[in-house]
């Protein structure tokens, strides 16, 4: 079967097109025909090595994918051949709360990951997909959607309550739709006028240009009477959390999800003190998680956003364009 693998070294254009043999379910494995990978930022520092690059090489990148069950090992009883299905971003992470254990069996990273025709994962590690989605739709969910769940839905947000998303990437984007379904108000921020008026037809609120209005945090709580949103969804890190403090109102909460703008900065802890301000670190979610938003997403019959979709030769093209930000909502591409 053909691969994507880190072989040698890291960088975009390392990326080796390789052969290795189809692989065969052991006991209470399943075997998937991988019909479509999504793209996450962490996905891009994996592949420039700056995720960790102390990564065991040679390692198959990515760890979203959905895909068709073609054969299951002795003992399977989740999941049966046909079914339409796609990994959990940490396959030991079922329930409960995270642990370094857990944390430490997410794909495309400590172990092989999803750019490939075929995997074999256990079939704990597996969930069925909403029968409404494409198999590229399905592929944005592992990562992005139960990361969106995960800091606003399993962590109590109200109807009637107001959250700040920053940027239009795939956390960004699921967040407003959840939060749009729980009957909160969206403030979503961007560079882009065009990117703002396709947020606003997916139920945003209010818009802000951050690059017209680089004071953007004082925006916010003009919007909110002065008082700062509820919730935020904060994936910018270093470079954004010091505004989205600003942005916060006094008892609120942030989620820390990511760190486009960078990992490292000098932050004042005293907004957080005074202001008694929550914020609690978001590292994607359990497979619990993922099959009760799955629910959700096919009760109201929700779909993702995909921006493009590349094919399977042209992965160091899809990098670059991730890597450029021009993108709105997910980045996919179709294997089989």
């Amino acid at each position: 079967m053909k691969v994507f693998e880190i072989k040698d070294t890291f960088g975009i254009d390392k990326l080796v097109l390789a052969e290795r043999p189809e692989p065969s379910p052991g006991h209470g494995q399943v075997m998937v025909k991988v019909r479509a990978v999504s793209l996450n930022y962490r996905d891009l520092l994996v592949v420039k090595g700056l995720y960790n690059p102390k990564l065991r090489l040679p390692l198959i990148p990515f760890s979203d994918g959905a895909g068709d069950v073609v054969a299951v090992g002795e003992g399977v009883t989740r999941v049966k051949v046909g079914d339409r299905v796609a990994g959990i971003f940490m396959q030991a992470w079922i329930a409960g709360e995270l642990t370094e254990a857990k944390a430490k069996s997410a794909l495309g990273g400590d172990t092989d990951g999803m750019l490939a025709e075929y995997v074999a994962l256990h079939q704990d590690g597996v969930v069925h997909i909403p029968e409404h989605l494409s198999y590229e739709e399905a592929a944005t969910l592992p990562c992005a959607a139960v990361t969106a769940w995960h800091a606003l839905i399993e962590n109590g947000l109200k109807p009637g309550e107001s959250i700040l998303v920053l940027g239009t990437g795939g956390v960004s984007l699921f967040a407003l739709q959840f939060a749009r379904l729980a009957g909160a108000r969206v403030i979503i921020t961007s560079r882009s006028e065009a990117k703002l008026v396709r947020a606003r037809e997916l139920g945003a609120t209010d818009c802000v240009n951050y690059e017209s209005i680089p004071d953007w945090s004082s925006m916010v709580r003009e919007l909110t009477g002065g008082e700062g949103v509820d919730v935020v969804v904060e994936v910018g890190g270093a470079g954004t959390l010091p505004q989205s403090l600003r942005a916060v109102r006094v008892g609120g909460r942030i989620s820390l999800i990511g760190v486009l703008t960078g990992a490292s900065g000098e932050i004042n802890p005293r907004p957080i003190i005074m202001k008694k301000i929550r914020m609690q670190g978001i590292f994607v979610g359990s497979r619990e998680m993922f099959e009760a938003m799955n629910r959700v997403i096919r009760l109201h019959r929700l779909h993702a956003v995909v921006d493009r979709v590349f094919s399977f030769k042209d992965v160091a093209e899809a990098l670059r364009y991730m890597e450029s930000s021009a993108h709105f909502g997910k980045i996919c591409i179709r294997i089989a």
